[in-house]
């Protein structure tokens, strides 16, 4: 039994990258880069509920292993993404890719997993750092940097996460338990705007860590920045791993936080905004994903028992048709190099089932009846109505539109149809992807189309069971249905009308970023110029003043012609002279610093042992 001897998940992807590197290239290769991630799949998907695998570490039981239905569903997904994500890689011959990427899913599982904050920072950190490389691969001049900005913005969450564990760990007497933090005025898990003060700056600061990947405005520029740079098969694990398990650890953590609904509403907003103005298809995808969390990160605000099913409903199907998309646009640049509006067109001759498997991931994303974001997305924006708070549905209602407008009419358009802006050589190169590509995107797709149509299967997996079934008699209502079919018929009228106002044009839409970016220059600047400039005048001081003491001593001591004494204080004085001419000319250079550093502590102990 699963249950007698529990295998964690993520132990089984970090073994079978290390193992990777020895497997002969060859059909077996491919064997076992399938293998490993449906193993993995296999043991989550019989996995059963209780505490597993704890360690006592010092004076602390670390839990690797706390399994229920809210860790249950987001494992499933994740694990069931690892196998598409592999698959739509397996003809990446490099092993690094498919090793960091698997180290990441690692990473994001055995949070998924963790019963207390030691063993949630150490997989939070690992898979910081494993996704970077997923950037770094694609080995371009502007990867590196582009990996450096998103590894210094995830060590600085880092950073905040673990202050806020430090803290809450010192306030609470040792408690480490990834538990609802409850620090609001009044007992309430939650708080809002107005009582925000009376929040301990330990929740605080655990919030703060979260929501930076959950990429929460203003702390989101990092995701279009890196997802857009990611190598094909790097963007598509990226794009379902870091911000759908912040999305956990905020439902986790921090459900009915009413400061999360506002923050939510604006990503929501804030994200379909920018994915309008973007030219290139995968950052427009990325900016996207900063919507579609804003649902999320809204129905964790929102607190009630519907309002955590819809996020979770909507973490599992934005993981696959966001992967579905990234598949789509990145078989599009797999295929021709090009991933800008500007520099496609036409193209539904030459991929179409590329367009196909695209297509249906845009309507997912737009929540079309029949496939799955219809049955997730609503779910939310009804728990807003549900509560009252007609101004977070209606918003986000609209945000929805904008969704179908971007990802659901402009992408597949401007790719596949619309003017041809291909060069020669691109329309020459255009063509359907691998077979491993396809079948990766076909099996997503399935998924979408199935999630949509048969409504138990999702919803039997959700935390809150009794509140599933009540929405599931709903959701294709009449009303429901011709509702969301109004709002998607209006906003396509409105596409094809304003088609010319549409245009993708090569501009760059300055974001968040630019202050971090420009900040960083400034403190660069800082650096390399007054600071530096002082402390070399600062050593060049210390180098004087140093060497002042040893031409005394060596005066006095030839002054008095002591033979034993004065053939080493002679020698000082050779040294000091071949330095710089007994002090005239002096150099900079790391041996005098040594015999300027070795001469004050030798003097410093001395005088502490005279004293004493």
């Amino acid at each position: 039994m699963i249950s007698d001897l529990w295998v964690h998940p993520a132990l089984i992807l970090i073994l079978g990258a290390f193992i990777l590197p020895f497997v002969q290239r060859g059909p077996l290769r491919k064997i076992f880069l399938i293998a490993v991630p449906c193993l993995a799949f296999g043991v989550t998907l019989f996995m059963e509920s209780g505490v597993f695998a704890t360690v006592q570490f010092m004076d602390w039981q670390l839990t690797f292993g706390r399994v229920d239905q809210l860790s249950k569903v987001f494992a499933y997904i994740m694990t069931l993404m690892c196998v598409i994500g592999t698959i739509y890689g397996l003809h990446v011959e490099e092993d690094a890719q498919h090793i960091a990427a698997w180290f990441y899913v690692a990473g994001s599982l055995g949070v998924i997993f963790a019963g207390d904050y030691l063993v949630l920072f150490l997989f939070w950190e690992l898979m910081a750092f494993a996704s970077v490389f997923l950037v770094w691969f694609r080995r371009r001049p502007q990867s590196l940097a582009t990996g450096y900005r998103y590894l210094l913005v995830h060590t600085f969450g880092g950073l905040v996460l673990l202050a806020g564990i430090i803290l809450r760990y010192k306030a609470t007497g040792g408690d480490l338990s990834f538990n609802l933090l409850a620090d609001a005025a009044g007992g309430n898990p939650g708080f809002s705007l107005h009582d925000i003060a009376n929040v301990s700056l330990p929740t605080f600061l655990i919030m703060v860590g979260f929501i930076l990947n959950a990429a929460v405005p203003p702390l989101h520029a990092w995701l279009p920045d890196a997802y857009g740079e990611a190598t094909v098969t790097g963007a598509v694990f990226m794009c379902a791993f870091t911000t759908k398990t912040a999305i956990y650890a905020l439902a986790r953590s921090c459900a009915g936080m009413d400061i999360l609904l506002p923050l939510g509403v604006i990503m929501a907003l804030y994200g379909v905004v920018y994915a309008v103005l973007e030219n290139d298809c995968r950052r427009l995808l990325a900016y996207h994903i900063v919507s579609q969390v804003g649902y999320m990160v809204a129905g964790v605000g929102i607190g009630t028992a519907m309002a955590i099913n819809g996020s979770v409903a909507h973490a599992f199907a934005h993981i696959l048709y966001k992967g579905l998309l990234f598949m789509g646009c990145g078989s599009v640049l797999y295929m021709t190099g090009k991933s800008k509006f500007t520099e496609l067109g036409g193209l539904y001759k030459k991929m179409p089932r590329a367009f196909i498997f695209t297509l249906i991931g845009g309507l997912s994303i737009s929540a079309f009846p029949l496939f799955s974001g219809f049955v997730s997305k609503s779910m939310i924006v009804a728990a807003g109505f549900e509560e009252h708070l007609y101004w977070a549905a209606f918003l986000l209602t609209l945000a929805s539109a904008g969704t179908f407008l971007h990802t659901g009419l402009k992408v597949p358009y401007f790719i596949w149809f619309g003017k041809n802006n291909c060069s020669k050589e691109t329309w020459e190169k255009a063509a359907d992807p691998p077979a491993n590509m396809q079948w990766a995107m076909g099996i997503a797709a399935f998924f979408c189309i199935f999630i949509g149509c048969y409504v138990p299967y999702l919803y039997n997996m959700l935390p809150f069971q009794e509140e599933a079934w009540h929405y599931a008699e709903v959701v294709y209502s009449s009303y429901h249905v011709s509702e969301s079919l109004q709002i998607l018929l209006f906003t396509a009228l409105g596409f094809f009308l304003l088609l010319k106002k549409l245009k993708p044009e090569p501009t760059i839409s300055i974001d968040m970023d630019w202050f971090y970016r420009m900040g960083g220059r400034g403190f660069q600047w800082l650096s390399c110029k007054p600071i530096q400039t002082v402390d070399n005048g600062v050593s060049e001081a210390y180098r004087y003043l140093g060497l002042i003491p040893l031409m005394i001593v060596s005066r006095f001591w030839s002054w008095f012609d002591w033979h034993g004494i004065d053939g080493v204080v002679d020698g000082i004085a050779r040294g000091v002279r071949g330095v710089g001419g007994a002090g005239r000319s002096l150099q900079s250079g790391r041996l005098q610093n040594g015999i300027l550093l070795a001469a004050s502590v030798s003097a410093i102990i001395l005088i502490v042992y005279v004293l004493s």
